[in-house]
């Protein structure tokens, strides 16, 4: 742990989800083969398209409705309906087959496993903070089992523009009745963790995976999440 900045006191951890507790690769490639799949019962094979047609169709709605990227779920389930109908599905039979598609493709994208070692570093961080979750995606603190460690969890989307916005954050501090600057943000991603906590007055503890360098400073760097053990000491 390399501390940068002077820290504040610290009442609430506030924690990113992907790629932060836990690996969000296989999940997330797991959830896009249940998609597919599900798109391949409900359609004729002539109909049958690969991952890459999917993300095209949405990365073209992304485009033609920029603010849609701030839900991803939503993002992802109208880039679906959109390429059904460029198929030549009708936009009701579409939309059905979408709803089927998108929910097979969450229920894949929430079977998320904590380690049980990172747990147990919750445990024993929620005995001295309240923790709380703020992320871009759509990953569910219940299906993860860790409603019980959490106060609450801010999404992307539903709860305001997705980080480095500092929509979410000032959202959580309305929510919790304290000043930003008592919040310690703890996630993976430079631009969107260390930044939008910083764009909101928060304190900013940098995951890094990679050993980066990079022009702005959080309060904490981290190599590994254990060693969010020492704010106990």
């Amino acid at each position: 742990m390399h501390i940068f900045k002077k820290l504040y006191t610290i009442k609430i951890l506030s924690f990113d989800l992907d790629d932060t507790l836990y690996d969000n690769r296989p999940v997330l490639l797991a959830a896009e083969q249940a998609m597919l799949h599900s798109l391949q019962q409900q359609l004729a094979p002539e109909l049958h398209k690969p991952l890459d047609y999917w993300s095209q169709q949405r990365w073209h709605l992304g485009q033609q409705t920029p603010d849609i990227r701030h839900d991803i779920g939503r993002w992802r389930l109208l880039g679906l309906e959109a390429g059904l109908i460029q198929l030549g599905l009708a936009a009701c039979e579409a939309g059905e087959v979408a709803e089927t598609a998108y929910q097979a493709f969450w229920q894949a994208r929430t079977k998320i496993t904590i380690a049980p070692e990172v747990r147990q570093l919750l445990v024993q961080l929620a005995s001295r903070y309240q923790l709380i979750a703020i992320t871009n995606g759509n990953a569910c603190i219940q299906r993860m089992g860790l409603d019980d460690l959490f106060q609450f969890s801010l999404q992307a989307g539903p709860d305001g523009r997705m980080k480095p916005f500092p929509d979410l954050f000032l959202a959580a501090a309305k929510k919790l009745q304290l000043p930003p600057q008592q919040i310690l943000h703890i996630g993976d991603s430079h631009r969107a963790d260390v930044m939008g906590a910083l764009n909101a007055g928060c304190q900013a503890a940098w995951l890094d995976h990679q050993q980066s360098s990079v022009p702005v400073l959080p309060h904490i760097r981290l190599t590994e999440l254990s060693q969010l053990t020492k704010l106990l000491g």
